[in-house]
Protein backbone atom coordinates (compact mmCIF):
# COMPACT_ATOMS: atom_id res chain seq x y z
CA UNK A 1 0.00 0.00 0.00
CA UNK A 2 1.32 3.33 -1.20
CA UNK A 3 2.07 5.85 1.75
CA UNK A 4 1.11 9.65 1.38
CA UNK A 5 2.39 11.69 3.91
CA UNK A 6 0.11 14.81 3.81
CA UNK A 7 1.57 17.96 5.43
CA UNK A 8 -0.03 21.16 6.62
CA UNK A 9 -2.81 19.61 7.93
CA UNK A 10 -4.80 22.80 9.34
CA UNK A 11 -5.66 23.78 5.80
CA UNK A 12 -8.52 23.17 4.00
CA UNK A 13 -6.77 21.86 1.18
CA UNK A 14 -5.83 18.95 2.70
CA UNK A 15 -8.94 17.48 3.62
CA UNK A 16 -9.50 16.97 -0.30
CA UNK A 17 -6.44 16.15 -0.66
CA UNK A 18 -7.05 12.54 2.08
CA UNK A 19 -10.24 11.94 0.94
CA UNK A 20 -8.75 11.46 -2.90
CA UNK A 21 -5.78 9.67 -1.76
CA UNK A 22 -7.47 7.33 0.93
CA UNK A 23 -10.40 6.33 -1.86
CA UNK A 24 -7.56 5.17 -3.88
CA UNK A 25 -5.91 3.24 -1.98
CA UNK A 26 -3.64 4.90 -0.52
CA UNK A 27 -2.05 4.87 3.16
CA UNK A 28 -2.43 8.69 4.35
CA UNK A 29 -0.17 10.33 7.73
CA UNK A 30 -1.47 13.89 8.40
CA UNK A 31 1.02 16.02 10.01
CA UNK A 32 1.29 19.15 11.43
CA UNK A 33 4.01 21.01 12.53
CA UNK A 34 3.59 23.34 15.75
CA UNK A 35 2.74 22.67 19.22
CA UNK A 36 0.05 24.47 21.35
CA UNK A 37 -3.28 24.04 22.81
CA UNK A 38 -4.86 24.71 19.35
CA UNK A 39 -7.02 21.57 18.03
CA UNK A 40 -6.11 18.61 16.17
CA UNK A 41 -6.59 19.70 12.47
CA UNK A 42 -10.12 18.52 11.01
CA UNK A 43 -8.58 16.16 8.62
CA UNK A 44 -7.08 14.01 11.56
CA UNK A 45 -10.50 12.36 12.19
CA UNK A 46 -10.88 11.69 8.63
CA UNK A 47 -11.72 8.19 7.65
CA UNK A 48 -9.05 7.97 5.17
CA UNK A 49 -6.59 9.20 7.19
CA UNK A 50 -4.64 6.30 9.08
CA UNK A 51 -2.33 8.38 11.28
CA UNK A 52 -2.12 11.98 12.34
CA UNK A 53 0.73 13.17 13.65
CA UNK A 54 2.14 16.81 15.26
CA UNK A 55 5.50 17.58 15.04
CA UNK A 56 7.48 19.96 17.83
CA UNK A 57 8.46 22.83 15.71
CA UNK A 58 6.78 25.26 13.25
CA UNK A 59 7.36 25.13 9.24
CA UNK A 60 9.49 28.40 10.23
CA UNK A 61 11.87 27.15 12.35
CA UNK A 62 15.48 26.03 10.83
CA UNK A 63 14.75 22.82 12.75
CA UNK A 64 11.61 22.18 10.84
CA UNK A 65 13.33 20.48 7.87
CA UNK A 66 15.43 18.06 9.88
CA UNK A 67 11.66 17.09 12.02
CA UNK A 68 10.24 16.47 8.89
CA UNK A 69 12.51 14.33 7.83
CA UNK A 70 12.99 12.41 10.81
CA UNK A 71 9.04 11.41 10.85
CA UNK A 72 10.04 10.61 6.69
CA UNK A 73 12.28 8.35 7.79
CA UNK A 74 9.57 5.91 9.75
CA UNK A 75 8.05 4.96 6.57
CA UNK A 76 9.05 3.33 3.53
CA UNK A 77 10.02 5.83 0.99
CA UNK A 78 6.37 7.88 1.37
CA UNK A 79 5.58 10.14 -1.13
CA UNK A 80 5.46 13.93 0.06
CA UNK A 81 2.20 16.06 -0.31
CA UNK A 82 3.17 19.53 0.59
CA UNK A 83 -0.67 21.18 1.21
CA UNK A 84 1.70 24.52 2.88
CA UNK A 85 3.57 26.74 1.48
CA UNK A 86 6.12 27.30 3.96
CA UNK A 87 6.57 23.18 4.06
CA UNK A 88 6.83 23.95 0.11
CA UNK A 89 9.92 26.04 -0.15
CA UNK A 90 11.55 24.37 3.12
CA UNK A 91 11.24 20.78 1.26
CA UNK A 92 12.43 22.98 -2.13
CA UNK A 93 15.64 24.19 -0.72
CA UNK A 94 16.60 20.91 0.73
CA UNK A 95 15.64 19.21 -2.11
CA UNK A 96 18.59 16.81 -2.16
CA UNK A 97 18.06 15.68 1.13
CA UNK A 98 14.63 15.16 1.09
CA UNK A 99 15.23 13.12 -2.16
CA UNK A 100 16.47 10.26 -0.70
CA UNK A 101 13.85 10.02 1.67
CA UNK A 102 10.81 10.33 -0.10
CA UNK A 103 9.14 10.99 -3.51
CA UNK A 104 7.96 14.44 -4.62
CA UNK A 105 7.20 17.03 -7.20
CA UNK A 106 8.61 20.51 -6.07
CA UNK A 107 10.07 22.81 -8.47
CA UNK A 108 12.95 24.48 -7.36
CA UNK A 109 13.47 27.40 -5.19
CA UNK A 110 14.59 29.97 -8.65
CA UNK A 111 11.31 29.01 -10.04
CA UNK A 112 9.11 29.35 -6.73
CA UNK A 113 10.75 32.36 -6.38
CA UNK A 114 10.14 33.75 -9.65
CA UNK A 115 6.36 32.62 -9.78
CA UNK A 116 6.09 34.14 -6.93
CA UNK A 117 7.12 37.70 -8.28
CA UNK A 118 4.30 39.37 -10.04
CA UNK A 119 6.47 41.40 -12.04
CA UNK A 120 8.59 38.64 -12.89
CA UNK A 121 5.56 36.69 -13.89
CA UNK A 122 3.89 39.99 -15.60
CA UNK A 123 7.45 40.47 -17.78
CA UNK A 124 7.33 36.53 -18.72
CA UNK A 125 3.65 36.93 -20.26
CA UNK A 126 4.68 40.31 -22.26
CA UNK A 127 8.02 37.86 -23.66
CA UNK A 128 5.57 34.97 -24.73
CA UNK A 129 2.72 37.01 -26.16
CA UNK A 130 0.26 36.45 -23.24
CA UNK A 131 -2.31 38.80 -22.71
CA UNK A 132 -1.90 40.91 -19.51
CA UNK A 133 -3.63 44.45 -17.41
CA UNK A 134 -1.47 47.05 -18.18
CA UNK A 135 1.10 48.00 -16.11
CA UNK A 136 1.41 51.98 -14.17
CA UNK A 137 5.15 53.21 -13.33
CA UNK A 138 4.08 56.60 -11.38
CA UNK A 139 0.77 58.15 -11.71
CA UNK A 140 -2.05 55.95 -13.17
CA UNK A 141 -3.49 57.17 -16.07
CA UNK A 142 -7.36 56.01 -15.74
CA UNK A 143 -8.52 54.28 -12.74
CA UNK A 144 -9.60 52.06 -11.24
CA UNK A 145 -6.19 50.58 -10.52
CA UNK A 146 -5.28 47.24 -8.52
CA UNK A 147 -1.99 47.92 -5.94
CA UNK A 148 -0.43 44.84 -4.96
CA UNK A 149 3.42 43.87 -3.36
CA UNK A 150 5.39 41.97 -6.06
CA UNK A 151 5.43 39.01 -3.30
CA UNK A 152 2.34 39.16 -1.03
CA UNK A 153 3.51 35.40 -0.06
CA UNK A 154 6.71 35.94 1.39
CA UNK A 155 5.54 38.77 2.82
CA UNK A 156 3.51 36.55 5.19
CA UNK A 157 0.22 38.89 4.06
CA UNK A 158 -3.17 37.39 4.43
CA UNK A 159 -4.92 36.98 0.99
CA UNK A 160 -7.11 40.08 1.44
CA UNK A 161 -4.44 42.26 2.17
CA UNK A 162 -2.22 41.10 -0.72
CA UNK A 163 -3.57 44.30 -2.88
CA UNK A 164 -5.98 47.28 -2.49
CA UNK A 165 -8.31 48.78 -5.02
CA UNK A 166 -8.33 52.80 -5.67
CA UNK A 167 -10.71 54.49 -7.56
CA UNK A 168 -9.38 58.53 -7.01
CA UNK A 169 -6.37 59.70 -7.32
CA UNK A 170 -6.64 60.32 -3.47
CA UNK A 171 -7.38 57.08 -3.08
CA UNK A 172 -4.32 55.79 -5.12
CA UNK A 173 -1.88 57.75 -3.13
CA UNK A 174 -3.40 57.15 0.28
CA UNK A 175 -2.96 53.21 -1.13
CA UNK A 176 0.39 53.28 -1.97
CA UNK A 177 1.72 54.76 0.88
CA UNK A 178 0.30 51.94 2.95
CA UNK A 179 1.53 49.14 0.73
CA UNK A 180 4.62 50.66 0.45
CA UNK A 181 5.19 49.45 4.21
CA UNK A 182 5.76 46.01 2.51
CA UNK A 183 6.84 46.67 -0.74
CA UNK A 184 8.68 50.04 -1.36
CA UNK A 185 7.58 49.57 -5.28
CA UNK A 186 4.69 47.66 -5.39
CA UNK A 187 2.82 46.56 -8.58
CA UNK A 188 -0.05 49.35 -9.65
CA UNK A 189 -1.82 47.61 -12.83
CA UNK A 190 -5.39 48.66 -13.97
CA UNK A 191 -8.47 46.91 -12.75
CA UNK A 192 -9.68 44.59 -15.39
CA UNK A 193 -13.79 44.03 -14.74
CA UNK A 194 -15.57 40.90 -13.92
CA UNK A 195 -15.04 37.68 -12.57
CA UNK A 196 -11.92 36.07 -11.88
CA UNK A 197 -11.11 32.47 -13.12
CA UNK A 198 -8.18 30.02 -12.30
CA UNK A 199 -6.53 26.89 -14.37
CA UNK A 200 -4.84 24.42 -12.11
CA UNK A 201 -2.03 22.01 -13.39
CA UNK A 202 -0.13 19.96 -12.61
CA UNK A 203 3.04 19.18 -14.32
CA UNK A 204 5.36 16.10 -14.20
CA UNK A 205 8.69 15.42 -13.39
CA UNK A 206 9.95 16.25 -16.91
CA UNK A 207 7.43 19.49 -16.65
CA UNK A 208 4.94 17.45 -19.06
CA UNK A 209 0.71 18.65 -18.40
CA UNK A 210 -0.79 15.37 -16.65
CA UNK A 211 -3.88 17.36 -15.24
CA UNK A 212 -5.70 20.55 -15.41
CA UNK A 213 -8.82 21.83 -14.03
CA UNK A 214 -10.04 25.36 -14.31
CA UNK A 215 -13.02 27.46 -12.22
CA UNK A 216 -14.52 30.95 -11.88
CA UNK A 217 -15.31 32.84 -9.21
CA UNK A 218 -18.87 33.47 -8.20
CA UNK A 219 -18.68 35.40 -4.63
CA UNK A 220 -15.67 36.02 -2.84
CA UNK A 221 -14.84 38.11 0.92
CA UNK A 222 -14.62 40.21 1.01
CA UNK A 223 -16.80 41.24 -1.58
CA UNK A 224 -14.42 44.39 -2.74
CA UNK A 225 -11.83 41.56 -3.44
CA UNK A 226 -11.22 38.60 -1.44
CA UNK A 227 -10.85 34.58 -1.18
CA UNK A 228 -12.72 32.57 -3.59
CA UNK A 229 -16.11 31.71 -1.03
CA UNK A 230 -18.12 30.14 -4.01
CA UNK A 231 -16.45 28.81 -7.32
CA UNK A 232 -17.63 26.56 -10.69
CA UNK A 233 -15.75 24.25 -12.74
CA UNK A 234 -15.53 24.65 -16.30
CA UNK A 235 -13.23 23.67 -18.92
CA UNK A 236 -11.28 26.14 -21.19
CA UNK A 237 -8.47 24.41 -23.68
CA UNK A 238 -7.23 27.68 -24.56
CA UNK A 239 -7.08 29.21 -20.50
CA UNK A 240 -5.11 25.70 -20.13
CA UNK A 241 -2.83 26.04 -22.97
CA UNK A 242 -1.51 30.04 -22.19
CA UNK A 243 -1.51 28.73 -18.20
CA UNK A 244 1.10 25.66 -18.90
CA UNK A 245 3.30 27.35 -21.70
CA UNK A 246 3.45 30.17 -19.02
CA UNK A 247 4.43 27.53 -16.06
CA UNK A 248 6.87 25.38 -18.44
CA UNK A 249 8.43 28.67 -19.60
CA UNK A 250 9.95 28.57 -15.67
CA UNK A 251 10.95 24.92 -15.17
CA UNK A 252 8.37 24.43 -13.03
CA UNK A 253 7.22 20.79 -11.49
CA UNK A 254 4.20 19.91 -9.38
CA UNK A 255 0.71 21.84 -8.90
CA UNK A 256 0.52 25.51 -9.65
CA UNK A 257 -2.74 27.63 -10.05
CA UNK A 258 -2.79 30.44 -12.98
CA UNK A 259 -5.26 33.30 -11.82
CA UNK A 260 -6.84 35.15 -14.96
CA UNK A 261 -9.41 38.03 -15.25
CA UNK A 262 -10.72 37.54 -18.97
CA UNK A 263 -7.94 36.48 -21.15
CA UNK A 264 -5.07 38.24 -18.99
CA UNK A 265 -3.26 36.62 -16.70
CA UNK A 266 -3.16 38.38 -13.53
CA UNK A 267 -0.87 36.09 -11.52
CA UNK A 268 0.62 32.30 -10.40
CA UNK A 269 0.01 30.60 -7.25
CA UNK A 270 2.96 27.91 -7.54
CA UNK A 271 1.66 25.76 -4.76
CA UNK A 272 -1.62 24.56 -3.43
CA UNK A 273 -4.34 27.08 -3.43
CA UNK A 274 -7.26 27.97 -1.65
CA UNK A 275 -10.24 26.71 -4.04
CA UNK A 276 -8.08 23.18 -3.93
CA UNK A 277 -11.45 21.06 -2.55
CA UNK A 278 -13.19 21.51 -6.29
CA UNK A 279 -10.54 18.77 -7.32
CA UNK A 280 -12.43 16.26 -4.93
CA UNK A 281 -16.12 17.79 -5.67
CA UNK A 282 -15.58 17.84 -9.53
CA UNK A 283 -14.11 14.17 -9.44
CA UNK A 284 -10.56 15.51 -10.54
CA UNK A 285 -7.94 13.21 -10.61
CA UNK A 286 -5.25 15.22 -9.35
CA UNK A 287 -4.20 14.25 -5.94
CA UNK A 288 -3.86 10.61 -7.22
CA UNK A 289 -2.15 11.54 -10.04
CA UNK A 290 0.46 13.74 -8.31
CA UNK A 291 1.05 10.79 -5.96
CA UNK A 292 1.59 8.57 -9.41
CA UNK A 293 3.83 11.14 -11.01
CA UNK A 294 5.70 11.77 -7.88
CA UNK A 295 6.70 8.15 -8.04
CA UNK A 296 7.99 8.56 -11.39
CA UNK A 297 5.02 7.05 -13.51
CA UNK A 298 4.93 8.13 -16.88
CA UNK A 299 1.02 9.43 -17.93
CA UNK A 300 -0.33 10.75 -20.61
CA UNK A 301 -2.99 14.24 -20.22
CA UNK A 302 -6.63 13.68 -20.49
CA UNK A 303 -8.14 16.63 -21.19
CA UNK A 304 -11.69 17.46 -18.88
CA UNK A 305 -11.21 14.68 -16.92
CA UNK A 306 -13.80 16.19 -14.21
CA UNK A 307 -17.00 17.01 -13.91
CA UNK A 308 -18.11 20.24 -15.22
CA UNK A 309 -20.65 22.76 -13.66
CA UNK A 310 -19.62 21.97 -10.20
CA UNK A 311 -20.47 24.61 -8.13
CA UNK A 312 -18.58 24.52 -4.72
CA UNK A 313 -19.00 26.97 -1.45
CA UNK A 314 -17.37 27.19 1.61
CA UNK A 315 -20.37 27.80 3.58
CA UNK A 316 -19.23 29.95 6.45
CA UNK A 317 -17.26 32.71 4.31
CA UNK A 318 -19.90 32.28 1.94
CA UNK A 319 -22.10 33.60 4.20
CA UNK A 320 -20.11 36.22 5.34
CA UNK A 321 -19.98 37.34 1.38
CA UNK A 322 -23.21 37.48 0.96
CA UNK A 323 -24.01 39.42 3.60
CA UNK A 324 -21.15 41.89 2.34
CA UNK A 325 -22.65 41.66 -0.80
CA UNK A 326 -25.86 43.34 0.55
CA UNK A 327 -24.25 46.09 2.93
CA UNK A 328 -22.54 46.95 -0.82
CA UNK A 329 -25.98 47.09 -2.82
CA UNK A 330 -25.68 44.25 -4.70
CA UNK A 331 -28.57 42.52 -3.53
CA UNK A 332 -28.24 39.88 -6.61
CA UNK A 333 -25.10 38.42 -5.07
CA UNK A 334 -27.31 38.15 -2.16
CA UNK A 335 -29.85 35.94 -3.84
CA UNK A 336 -27.65 34.02 -6.13
CA UNK A 337 -26.25 32.74 -2.40
CA UNK A 338 -29.31 31.90 -0.67
CA UNK A 339 -29.94 29.63 -4.22
CA UNK A 340 -26.71 28.29 -3.70
CA UNK A 341 -27.78 26.76 -0.07
CA UNK A 342 -29.96 24.31 -2.56
CA UNK A 343 -27.48 23.75 -5.69
CA UNK A 344 -24.19 24.03 -4.15
CA UNK A 345 -21.74 21.35 -2.86
CA UNK A 346 -20.46 22.39 0.64
CA UNK A 347 -16.47 22.30 0.22
CA UNK A 348 -15.50 20.03 3.08
CA UNK A 349 -18.74 18.05 3.99
CA UNK A 350 -18.88 14.46 2.82
CA UNK A 351 -21.57 11.75 2.99
CA UNK A 352 -19.09 8.80 3.41
CA UNK A 353 -16.36 11.58 5.50
CA UNK A 354 -18.61 13.56 8.11
CA UNK A 355 -16.25 13.65 10.98
CA UNK A 356 -14.11 16.48 9.18
CA UNK A 357 -16.24 18.76 8.53
CA UNK A 358 -17.93 19.02 11.87
CA UNK A 359 -14.74 19.10 13.50
CA UNK A 360 -14.08 22.22 11.48
CA UNK A 361 -17.40 23.84 12.30
CA UNK A 362 -16.77 23.24 16.12
CA UNK A 363 -12.95 24.62 15.65
CA UNK A 364 -13.94 27.73 13.78
CA UNK A 365 -16.34 28.62 16.38
CA UNK A 366 -14.04 27.58 18.75
CA UNK A 367 -11.58 29.94 17.93
CA UNK A 368 -13.93 32.78 16.69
Amino acid sequence: METVVLTDAKYRASIAAARALGRSGCRVVAVQAGLGKFPDPPVFSSRYVEQGRRLPVPPESPEYGEALMGLLEEFDRPVLFCAGAATLNAVSRMREEFAKLCDFLIAPPEALEQLNDKEAVHRRCLELGIPVPREFDGEPERYPVVIKPRCGEKLGLKARDRYAVAATPEEYRACLAAMSRYDPRPVVQERIAGDGAGASLLLDRQGRLICALCHRRIREFPAAGGPSTCCESFYDAEMIRRAYELLHSFGFVGMAMVEFKGDRVLEVNPRIWGSFPMTDCARSPFAVLYARAARGEVLEYRAKDYETGVRMRFVLNDGAAMLDYLRRGQPGKFFQGAADMFRAREALSSREDPAPMRKYLRNTLFRR
